[in-house]
């Protein structure tokens, strides 16, 4: 047995303070596999001890809401006796070290949370963030990493219906992967992980266990180093095949008597997977490791622990279910293993061939990891920076170049190597405001989607959380879906520096905020902290996964035009109109002017509830033919893409004066729809009715784009400059710093 020095205690993760509290609990001095359990269960990535304080502070709660944080996904009532069940979480770290199967296990993973629950998944999302288009690695990290999710994702069969990519330089030495899965199970029959039942069996199924993954928790709960590629052997190896098979033996004894609780093993494996599930029992558990099925000779206790081999899942069943279940997972070809059973003791016993090799108490463990109050500092910039007072970029040359850039550049490229079709109950693809899937059977859907935007989060914390949230709402609105939920996946820096800590309270603060004003709980999440390079950070990045309902998927909206001749109108207000159009922030400014500074666009939450209820109203009503909100890029983007997702152009007037204010800033709270032109008078009119701010555009128009009479590019050639500049990006050869090509 390995002595434990203060290295090897420093090496698994633990501060002083904390090894102190170790040797309160335990009584003695820990042996290395209890050493290795409470370094799991105490790392950030488990026990979320620098964030809990203030993730407590989210609303979410409302009548929908089945299930809040705390299980395995979220839960919420779609009506008919169903309900929608997802959550995103995070595979930053080993996607960055091993970037095919980091992202493949991270689809793996989230897809478990998910069906864990009872439901069978019926959608899949991911919000990726990369370095800067120049660095060295970021080609090779963007190739491995679409692929990994294309990989897992198509092979066991759950359409990819949408999500987003960004690139900045921030992401250099931390690129972001953050999975999302949503599902669907009946409402009278969830599954949660709570153990009950002295004495009933606790069963093991799915893959056999080996090395990969070993301490993967503690490496997601570290800052990364020049020697982060090392590391390789804590990223787990997934196989989407065994996960299928693994979804549909688990649906099947679902639909038995036989389970009583269930917990996937994720990060710390079956370290977490038991102890939660006795812990939320307030019960004992005694497993018998030896029965664990292994695929490597000579695995040790320690490893069986830590291990975070994929596609496996713990179980409680009913006594004399046993046979049952094993002839169900045989049938699908998965490993099956009575390895322990519930106690009264409240205490994890580990045995190793008869012979204890752990005995730790359950709940003080659970209950007594830390809870840091970190300092923090919120710093919010509130500079803005005068239209009128800023160089005034043709419009023409400004929309080539910003339809082009990394952020607006189409992602075609990316989503064709995802199935999004497979399923047959896709209704919105890929490239919308929000994918939408159909509720199987019916003519109801689902709508999903994910959004943040790191650089106002970056600039005010505050503004920059609720602004993720706002955006969230408004890509539901835009197809015309009812907003239920959210799911968070906050990414950000080391929490032990008071900037990056206030960071994350400032963020959490704005979606609380938001979250509340629209009536939108979070009812799940993950949080990755750590996520800098040699003290190097990425951009705050709390990403936002959201789920919303549509009642009849013939009243629903998508993005491209429909016919010429119909009449564009702005829903919400333009600061522009009055030349003071938010360029501060905006990708205009960063794009054509190379300033990335000045505070984000204020979210004014009373006008985007306002705005966004009246346009669903008016898509429920069948009174647009296409709707999209305006979000990167202002109007003008908004507008071009879609032009470029139908082929018809657009013919608009706006006012004199600082025109790319109005063209290209990014005021929030808007929606552009098309109307008819014999139901303009009843849309403007119930708008201003409604106190919402209305605006007649212009009209969509043939193949060309018209400012105030002045023709510009066509849209085929604004297509073909949106779609070239990733592909592009992917065949080019990327050369090292030294002059030696990159892999």
């Amino acid at each position: 047995m390995s002595e434990i020095t203060p290295e090897v205690v420093a090496q698994h993760g633990l501060t002083d303070d904390e090894y102190k509290l170790v040797l309160d609990i335990m009584g003695r001095e820990p042996n290395l596999t209890e050493l290795g359990i409470f370094s799991v269960m105490w790392s950030e990535h488990c026990s979320y001890k620098s964030s809990k304080k203030w993730l407590k502070t989210l609303p979410t709660e409302a009548p929908w809401v089945i299930c809040g944080p705390g299980e395995n996904a979220g839960i919420v009532d779609i009506g008919e006796g169903l309900a929608a069940v997802f959550k995103m979480e995070s595979h930053n770290h080993p996607s960055f070290i091993e970037p095919y199967q980091g992202a493949a296990t991270g689809v793996g993973g989230i897809l478990r949370d998910v069906f864990t629950m009872g439901a069978r998944p019926v959608a899949n999302l991911n919000a990726l963030r990369f370095g800067s288009p120049d660095n060295a690695k970021t080609r090779h990290l963007v190739a491995g990493v679409v692929a990994g999710i294309g990989g897992y994702g198509n092979c066991v069969g759950v359409p990819t219906i949408g999500g987003e990519t960004n690139f900045h330089a921030s992401y250099n030495g931390n690129i972001l992967v953050n999975a999302m899965t949503v599902g669907i199970a009946p409402a009278d029959k969830i599954f949660y992980s709570a153990a009950a039942g002295i004495g009933n069996p606790v069963v093991y199924a799915g893959s056999k266990t080996g090395r990969d993954g070993i301490h993967g928790a503690t490496m997601a709960s570290a800052e990364f180093d020049e020697k982060s590629e090392e590391k390789r052997p804590t990223v787990q190896v997934g196989d989407p095949f065994t996960e299928k098979l693994l979804i549909e033996a688990c649906l099947e004894l679902m639909a038995t008597d036989a389970i009583v609780a269930i917990q996937d093993m994720g990060a710390a494996g079956l370290t977490s997977s038991s102890f939660e599930m006795a812990s939320k029992g307030g019960l004992g558990v005694e497993l018998e490791l030896d029965r664990v099925p292994m695929r490597e000779e000579g695995m040790t206790p320690y490893e069986l622990m830590l291990s975070e081999s994929q596609e496996r899942m713990l179980m409680v069943l009913k006594p004399g279910k046993e046979e049952l279940a094993q002839a169900i997972f045989h049938k699908w070809e998965l490993d099956f293993a009575v390895i322990g059973h519930l106690t009264e003791t409240g205490r994890m016993v580990l045995k190793w061939h008869g012979e204890t090799v752990g005995d730790l108490p359950i709940d003080p463990l659970a209950q007594a990891s830390p809870e840091y109050d970190r300092p923090h500092e919120i710093k919010r910039e509130t500079r803005g920076v005068r239209a009128n007072e800023t160089p005034e970029v043709p419009w023409k040359e400004a929309l080539t170049q910003l339809v082009g850039c990394p952020d607006l550049a189409s992602r075609r490229w990316i989503w064709e190597q995802y199935d999004h079709m497979v399923m047959g109950d896709t209704v919105v693809r890929p490239g919308g405001d929000a994918g939408v899937v159909r509720i199987h059977g019916t003519n109801r859907g689902l709508a999903a989607t994910t959004d943040c935007t790191p650089r106002y989060v970056q600039a005010d914390p505050v503004e920059g959380g609720k602004q993720a949230v706002a955006e969230a709402w408004r890509n539901l609105t835009a197809v015309g879906a009812r907003p239920l939920a959210i799911t968070d996946n906050m990414n950000f820096g080391n929490p032990e520096k008071p900037e990056i800590m206030g960071q994350f309270v400032g963020a959490c603060q704005g979606m609380a905020e938001a979250c509340k004003a629209l009536d939108f709980p979070v009812v799940s999440g993950n949080v990755s902290l750590y996520n800098e390079t040699a003290g190097q950070p990425i951009m705050p990045t709390p990403a936002i996964g959201a789920v919303g309902l549509i009642d009849d998927l013939d009243r629903m909206a998508t993005v491209p035009f429909k016919a010429s001749d119909e009449i564009i109108v702005v829903l919400g207000e333009t600061l522009g109109e009055r030349g003071s159009g938010w360029i501060a922030n905006s990708l205009y400014l960063r794009e054509l002017l190379g300033r990335e500074e000045g505070a984000p666009p204020p979210v004014d939450l009373a006008h985007e509830r306002k705005v966004g209820d009246f346009v669903r109203g008016l898509i429920g009503a069948g009174s647009v033919t296409a709707c999209h909100d305006v979000s990167d890029g202002g109007l003008m983007i908004a507008l071009a893409e879609m032009a470029m997702a139908s082929g018809i152009g657009f013919d608009i007037t706006c006012d004199p004066g600082p025109r790319h204010a109005y063209l290209f800033g990014e005021d929030q709270g808007r929606y552009i729809v098309t109307v008819k032109e014999n139901d303009v008078p009843a849309v403007t009119g119930a708008a201003e009715k409604a106190g919402v701010p209305v605006r007649v555009l212009g009209y969509t128009n043939g193949d060309a784009i018209v400012v105030n009479g002045e023709a510009g590019p066509t849209v085929s050639e604004l297509r073909a400059i949106n779609e070239r500049w990733l592909p592009e990006l992917m065949s080019a050869e990327v050369v090292e710093p030294g002059g030696v090509p990159a892999e």
